[in-house]
C-alpha cells in the first residue's frame, strides 16, 4: 500500500468515527476534550506526588520530569512538527472538510500532524504508570488517554493516522523522560523498601492512589452530566 492509499484509507476511517447523531455524545466529547475538565485530576496526581516522597529535591524532580513530558512531547509537535509537515485538519481539509460533522463551530487550528493531545496525555500517563506502579491507576490513565484520542476523531480535529502517530511519540518521550528520573533519582533515593500491600512497589500509598481515581471518575461523571444537560 502506498502513501497515497494510507492517507484516503486514513480519511475514510475518520470519517467513519466522527460524530453522530446524538447531541448528547457532542456535548460529553466537547467537555472531555477540554483541558480544563481534567485540573481536578491534575491537581490530585500533583497530591499524590507531594505526600509520598520524603524530600523537596525528589518532589521537583518528578514535577520536573511530568512537565518534561508535556512540554517534549505536546510542546515540540505544536512548534515544530506541525507547521514543518503541514497537514491540514480533517476540518480544514479540501478534500472531505464539508463532510466533517462540525460540534458547536469547533474546528481547531489549521494543522493537524500530529495530534498534541494524544502525545500530551500518553506522555504524562505513561510516565505516572511508570512512577506509580498500580495496575487500577495505570488502567484509569490509559483509558484518560485513550478518551481523549477518541474526542478528537470524534470532533473532527483529527485523523487517526495523526492519534497514532501522537501516541507514538508521546511513549517515546515518556520512556525517555523516565529513564532519565531514574538515573537522577538514583541519587536521591533514601533506599527504602516497601512491602506492605498498603503501597505500591515504589512506595505510593494506596490510600492517596485511591484518591486520584475517585477524582478520575468524578470528572468522567461531570462530563455525562454535562451531556445530559446540552439534551435537555
Amino acid at each position: 500500500m502506498d502513501i497515497d492509499s494510507l492517507i484516503q484509507f486514513d480519511k475514510q476511517l475518520l470519517l467513519a468515527v466522527n460524530g453522530s447523531d446524538s447531541l448528547f455524545l457532542d456535548g460529553v466529547a466537547k467537555v472531555l476534550t477540554t483541558a480544563s475538565t481534567w485540573f481536578p485530576m491534575y491537581a490530585a496526581l500533583f497530591y499524590l506526588i507531594l505526600k509520598n516522597n520524603e524530600n523537596f529535591k525528589k518532589i521537583m524532580l518528578i514535577i520536573a520530569c511530568a512537565i518534561a513530558c508535556v512540554i517534549l512531547a505536546g510542546t515540540v509537535d505544536d512548534t515544530l512538527v506541525k507547521p514543518f509537515v503541514a497537514r491540514p485538519r480533517p476540518t480544514h481539509d479540501p478534500q472531505i472538510g464539508l463532510m466533517i460533522d462540525i460540534v458547536n463551530g469547533y474546528r481547531g487550528g489549521r494543522y493537524g500532524f500530529f495530534s498534541a493531545h494524544a502525545a500530551n496525555t500518553f506522555s504524562a500517563a505513561l510516565f505516572f504508570c511508570l512512577l506509580v506502579r498500580n495496575r487500577i491507576l495505570s488502567t484509569v490513565l490509559i483509558i484518560w488517554s485513550l478518551t481523549n484520542c477518541w474526542t478528537r476523531m470524534y470532533l473532527g480535529v483529527h485523523y487517526p493516522g495523526d492519534i497514532l502517530c501522537g501516541l507514538i511519540w508521546g511513549g517515546i518521550v515518556a520512556l525517555t523522560v523516565y529513564t532519565i528520573y531514574l538515573k537522577i533519582n538514583r541519587k536521591l533515593d533514601t533506599g527504602m523498601n516497601f512491602v506492605s500491600s498498603q503501597y505500591t512497589k515504589t512506595g505510593y500509598q494506596q490510600s492517596d492512589v485511591d484518591v486520584v481515581i475517585t477524582v478520575f471518575a468524578f470528572s468522567v461523571i461531570y462530563s455525562i452530566i454535562r451531556g445530559c444537560l446540552i439534551v435537555l
